[in-house]
């Protein structure tokens, strides 16, 4: 697999001190399953991570904190890579797989909300109120165009779009923020499915998109 679109440093930094919100994390453990390359440098900085936690002051754990560190653990433990069991999960095609991240998660069967555009509601349990979803677009369709309020976080599971910026195929990992403003393309030859985490919305340039847009949460 030829990644070459990774999260930057500051992304997995907020990794390694616990600081990302759930959907980020999720969409950045995705990644890190794929990529040897950001799993080293995420070592690196999880090391680095213990320095800085050493060096903050104690406080109390909640009581539950073991006891819902242990049932992650084995949630993960207990989905073989490859052979993940999401529940309700909606159908794949040949040659894309579901992350391991999502081994404790939920997801909707596919939503119809374009012309060759569907997508699936993914629920994450500790947080129910994470903005996190599957895009599945059909080749030669597209997004509107559009920014983003907060983060959009985007890892590519299968198939490839070009933005305007750059091509993304599977395995790539994209950030977008505020100050950036596109429009994914799903390129010829096979469709896209992508699993992404929203801070915000989108802020869609048409008045239509942002109706439908608001309905699934985008």
């Amino acid at each position: 697999m030829d990644i070459r679109h990774h999260p930057d440093d500051d992304l997995l930094l907020a990794r390694a001190s616990g600081q990302l919100p759930a959907g980020t994390r999720l969409v950045l453990a995705s990644h890190l399953e794929l990529c040897p390359l950001c799993r080293e440098r995420a070592r690196t900085l999880d090391a680095l991570g213990g320095i800085l936690l050493d060096e903050l002051e104690p406080v109390p754990m909640a009581d539950d904190a073991l006891a819902r560190t242990w049932a992650s653990i084995d949630a993960l433990e207990s989905a073989p890579a490859g052979t993940v069991r999401v529940s309700a999960p909606p159908p794949l095609p040949p040659g894309a797989r579901w992350p391991r991240a999502l081994a404790h998660c939920s997801a909707t069967p596919w939503r119809w909300i374009g012309p060759g555009m569907r997508w699936s509601r993914v629920s994450v349990p500790e947080a129910p109120d994470a903005n996190v979803f599957l895009l599945r677009i059909a080749a030669g369709k597209y997004l509107p165009q559009h920014t983003h309020q907060g983060l959009e976080l985007t890892q590519v599971l299968h198939g490839r779009f070009h933005d305007g910026r750059a091509l993304f195929g599977p395995g790539d990992f994209d950030a977008a923020d505020g100050e950036i403003h596109h429009q994914p393309v799903v390129q010829d030859g096979s469709e896209c499915i992508c699993l992404a985490s929203l801070d915000g919305r989108l802020r869609f340039e048409s008045a239509i998109a942002r109706v439908l847009g608001s309905l699934v949460g985008m």
